[in-house]
């Protein structure tokens, strides 16, 4: 029942996109205009919730418009319409009427790892894993476990301080601007702490790192790369915090059998 009610959600979804399909004969002639009327609202309200400072950077009734050519272009493939707008940030690129705003990808990109971070399974910390890290019995290499949903991102704009000037007003607008002038791009981590998903820009030291712990290295190889790169980070000030914000849950083993 479930694989009939999955195609009768595409092909509903195909028919208020316009295309001519067995359901969109079947459905009355002005209820299936009525759908299709009201695409352009459902399309801009749904991705408004999911890029909401992309629709302040550029303006409610060009969000709408744009998110009606992204439906025609990219037309949901489920019935839950909260899944739907990945594909927006490379729309966004291709976009030659936005070629003025080069940011704006960079800022979807990160407003949809927000999205997945928030939809990621809940992190459980196991403080006992810890204990890896300094048991002279362990031979094998070990690494950090980091929370469902953490998603590392480098820029050559300014977008973690382009949304936190969108929702905290900090830093200002005008600060941001100044950033943009200037070239300034940021390292960007995103991940959830307890219920809330958050996006900061990370130093670099910070950024290389996280993404080598990411890739797999070992946490001695990925603290002495870092080092080389910055003698002057903190790994105990870091593992703190990195706890303490929910970035991270524990220790594991490297398996190289």
């Amino acid at each position: 029942m479930s694989g009939v009610l999955a195609q009768e959600q595409s092909l509903l979804l195909g028919a208020i996109a316009g295309h001519q399909n067995a359901f969109s004969a079947s459905l009355n002639l002005r209820g299936l205009q009525v759908y299709q009327a009201n695409r352009a609202v459902l399309a801009g309200r749904t991705l408004a919730g999911t890029f909401p400072v992309v629709c302040e950077l550029i303006g409610w009734p060009n969000f709408e418009s744009l998110a009606c050519h992204f439906w025609q272009q990219h037309p949901p493939q489920r019935g839950d319409m909260g899944q739907w707008g990945s594909q927006l940030p490379a729309f966004l690129e291709a976009a030659p009427q936005l070629a003025d705003e080069p940011f704006l990808p960079d800022v979807a990109r990160i407003e949809w790892a927000l999205h997945d971070a928030a939809d990621a399974p809940d992190a459980v910390l196991d403080a006992a894993s810890f204990a890896l890290l300094s048991d002279p019995d362990v031979k094998q290499p070990a690494t950090m476990v980091f929370s469902p949903g953490v998603c590392t991102f480098s820029s050559a704009y300014p977008v973690a301080s382009i949304i936190h000037a969108h929702f905290v007003d900090q830093p200002t607008l005008d600060e941001v601007a100044a950033k943009l002038r200037q070239g300034t791009g940021e390292d960007v981590l995103v991940w959830r702490q307890n219920f809330k998903p958050e996006v900061r820009a990370t130093p670099k030291a910070e950024y290389r790192f996280v993404c080598a712990l990411q890739r797999g290295t070992a946490l001695e190889s990925a603290l002495a790369e870092t080092m080389a790169f910055d003698p002057a980070f903190d790994f105990t000030d870091w593992l703190t915090a990195a706890v303490q914000t929910g970035l991270i849950t524990g220790a594991t083993l490297i398996n190289h059998s």
